[in-house]
């Protein structure tokens, strides 16, 4: 497997805190759950192929790197 780039590392652990804080949101129960990067992975999978392959937005590359200013 390609090692990822500083800026690909960047990108991943922004989405994976989006994706974390959007869970949060989401959760119906007043406990907080657990950071679970086997959740988080496979939800960043999913949005990942939408982006990818459904809507054709971005390519896989373009969503690893791509950094929000």
């Amino acid at each position: 497997m390609k090692e990822l780039t500083e800026e690909q590392i960047k990108r991943q652990d922004s989405v994976d805190n989006a994706i974390y804080q959007l869970i949060q949101e989401l959760n119906p129960a007043d406990k907080e759950l657990a950071w679970d990067i086997e959740m988080i992975g496979e939800v960043r999978d999913v949005i990942e192929d939408w982006m990818v392959e459904r809507l054709k937005i971005t390519d896989e590359q373009g969503f690893n790197v791509y950094l929000e200013q």
